[in-house]
This record gives structure tokens, C-alpha cells and sequence, in this order.
């Protein structure tokens, strides 16, 4: 078993050991990729402030997400089609995360359904919704995830249409995979993956198969998506969602000053500054460049997380230290999972929460609640200067 010290060796064995479609699913964005890039690269132009001669003992990373006491304040993120970077994907992940301490959301598009998820765990999950056309699914849907028992909703506010993603259009993206000579080459060299695949059940699109109207094979279930996202989605259809679900709502996919200002008055109990992770609006900034001025026009009036281009405990630190109160991981802990399952998310956790508690100590904190923009050094011009 090889060691891990980071995300990048994760990523590493997840690309060995999982089909050409889902890694590339996993490890893209849309149209040229820049938002993708710049998303995880930004934080690279933000530098660490070496304090020394402070007492580093007693250090906590234990946080507090929307009144939810966490590990680290770090949370999974929602990640469609997790059940195919491998077996009971969404499972393992939850499973792992209640383990450690942290939030798992489960994706609209998952492939474990909302009910599989609250059998094989104990501790609430948050639940990710995607706003579709067909209002009977929607208000379904979150009727189900009153009954699991779901803490927070988190709505999704910018995939009213899907940005265009030309790995997944050449991948022939489908879940499950259809048998091409391509992709059976693909899978022939996936054997682990394959092996676990064969010993389940959950295949397909588990919240959507079997509970929107028409949708009981593979064919209604694309035809169905594909007309599905609601793209006259508007902040009135928010204020009646978030009075239908009456618990937690999280507003994710803020990226700009004045949506931000709407999140904070239709009463949301947190946003998360998100990019969809570079797959949707491609040149949009990265989401750490935009954070700071988010911060400073609601950062006193709503919770803000952030998202969209964290891979280490100093990512972090940095977004925490900007002044978000918590962060989620996709990219990061999918490369555990597809890496070694249940274990490899725990791993993922564990390096990151290892990274932020050093980091920490050596920028003279011991309490992550303390960390402020006092121990970073910010570039003047990191926000831009635009007209």
C-alpha cells in the first residue's frame, strides 16, 4: 500500500483504478477549463504569514457549521453520480464522514437514493436538491428527506441549464456505462472497480428511477433530465422552497455581490460561494477570488461557506482565514473513494484535517475558530480591478 501525504497521490490511484468517464467526470470543467484551473491555482497567489515563539499546544480544528458541531468545519460536498466512482459510493462517503465528524451531502443526481443513504448511516445528512420542472418530484423529493431525517437542504441555484463539458460529450458520460468497444477496453483493466460494481444493486439514478413520473429505465431517465432543469428558476421560487422544506436551507452557487445580497434576504441560514466546481459558467472567477467581497457585504448578516477548488488543509486554512466559516470538498474526497472506498475518503479527511492543524500552529493559532486574515499575506490586486 503505497503512502499518502496528499490529495494528489489519491488522485493518483483514483485515476489507475477507475473508468476513463468517471475520473474525467470527476477531474474537469466545462468548455476550456479556465474557471477549472483557476479555481485551484488562486490559491497558490495567497501566502502564509510564519509566526514563531507561540504556545502550539491544545489545538483544535473542531468548528461549527450552521449550529452543527463539526471535526474541522469542513464538509462533502454534493457530487453527482458518486455511486460510479465506486460500488455504494454514496454510502461509503456518508459512512466515512459520520465517522470523522464531518457533513456528507448527498447529490440529487446520486446514485444511492436518499433512502439508501438513511439506512446505512446514523447521524443526519444534509441533502443536495436540484430545481426541476416537475413540481410533484421536487416537492416528493423533499418530503423524503423530512422522512430520513436530512438536517440542512442545500439548493443548488446555478445549473438552471448545464454548462457545455466536452470530456463527458466524448466519454459518452452514462450511468451506468454503455458497453462500447471503447469503454470495455477502458474496463478491462478495471477489474477492482468492476468486481465491486457486479456485487450491487444501485446502478442508476436511485432518487429519480422508480420516483419521477415516466422514469423506469435508461432511456426515459436522459430524456428526462435532459428536460428537467428548471431554467426559470428566480428568487420567489426560493422564498416557496424554502417554506416547503422549513428546516436549514444553504443556498449554493453564490458568486457575485448582489445574489449574495439576495441569499441574505430571503432568509438563508448559510450560502456557499461556488462555481459548480468550473463546470458550469467558464471565465466566471474562481470562487476564493471572489469570497473576500462576499464576505464584506453579508459575511455579518448569513453564514458563508465556500467551494470550488480546495485540495489541501491549507486551502483551508486560506478560505477560513478570508472568512468563511466552513468549506466543502468534492473533487478531494472522491479521490479517496475512487482511490480505496470508505477508507481513501477517511484518508482524504484525515490529510487535510493534518495539513490545517500544522499549518495552523505555524502561522501562531491553535483554535480554528481564531484563524483571521492576520496570518495570510494577500497579493493587492488578488480581487481584480474591473470595469
Amino acid at each position: 500500500m503505497p503512502v499518502i501525504t496528499s490529495i494528489a497521490d489519491l488522485k493518483r490511484l483514483h485515476k489507475r483504478r477507475t473508468p476513463k468517464m468517471f475520473y474525467d467526470y470527476c477531474e474537469s470543467g466545462s468548455w476550456t477549463e479556465q474557471t477549472f484551473r483557476e479555481n485551484t491555482s488562486d490559491f497558490d497567489k495567497i501566502r502564509l504569514r510564519q509566526r514563531i515563539a507561540v504556545d502550539m499546544t491544545n489545538r483544535t480544528t473542531a468548528s461549527q457549521m450552521i449550529g452543527q458541531d463539526v471535526a474541522m468545519p469542513v464538509a462533502l460536498a454534493p457530487v453527482g453520480l458518486t455511486g460510479m466512482q465506486r460500488a455504494d459510493g454514496e454510502i461509503k462517503a456518508a459512512r466515512a464522514a459520520e465517522k470523522f465528524g464531518v457533513p456528507f451531502t448527498l447529490s440529487t443526481m446520486s446514485i444511492c437514493s436518499i433512502e439508501d443513504v438513511a439506512e446505512h448511516t446514523k447521524k443526519p445528512f444534509w441533502f443536495q436538491l436540484y430545481v426541476m420542472r416537475d413540481e410533484d418530484y421536487v416537492d416528493a423529493i423533499i418530503e423524503r428527506a423530512k422522512v430520513a431525517g436530512c438536517s440542512a437542504l442545500v439548493l443548488t441555484l446555478d445549473l438552471q441549464i448545464l454548462g457545455q463539458r466536452h470530456k463527458d460529450l466524448k466519454n459518452g458520460l452514462t450511468a451506468p456505462p454503455k458497453l462500447t468497444p471503447v469503454v470495455i477496453a477502458d474496463l478491462a483493466t478495471k477489474w477492482r472497480w468492476g468486481i465491486e460494481m457486479l456485487q450491487t444493486k444501485r446502478k442508476s439514478f436511485g432518487n429519480i428511477v422508480g420516483h419521477a413520473k415516466g422514469v423506469d429505465n435508461m432511456n426515459s431517465l436522459q430524456t428526462w433530465t435532459t428536460e428537467q432543469f428548471d431554467p426559470r428558476l428566480d428568487w420567489e421560487k426560493v422564498r416557496i422552497l424554502k417554506k416547503k422544506w422549513g428546516g436549514k436551507l444553504i443556498l449554493k452557487g453564490i458568486l457575485d455581490v448582489e445574489d449574495a445580497k439576495m441569499a441574505a434576504e430571503v432568509g438563508a441560514d448559510a450560502i456557499i460561494v461556488s462555481n459548480h466546481g468550473g463546470r458550469q459558467l467558464d471565465g466566471a472567477l474562481s470562487s476564493i477570488r471572489m469570497l473576500p467581497s462576499i464576505i464584506r457585504a453579508v459575511g455579518d448578516k448569513v453564514e458563508v461557506h465556500m467551494d470550488s477548488g480546495i485540495r489541501s488543509g491549507q486551502d483551508v486554512l486560506k478560505a477560513l482565514a478570508l472568512g468563511a466559516k466552513g468549506v466543502m470538498i468534492g473533487r478531494a474526497y472522491i479521490h479517496g473513494l475512487g482511490a480505496m472506498g470508505e477508507k481513501g475518503v477517511t484518508t482524504a479527511l484525515e490529510v487535510i484535517q493534518k495539513e490545517l492543524d500544522i499549518t495552523m500552529a505555524l502561522c501562531g493559532k491553535r483554535d480554528v475558530k481564531d484563524l483571521d486574515p492576520d496570518v495570510l499575506l494577500v497579493p493587492k490586486d488578488f480581487e481584480g480591478d474591473w470595469v
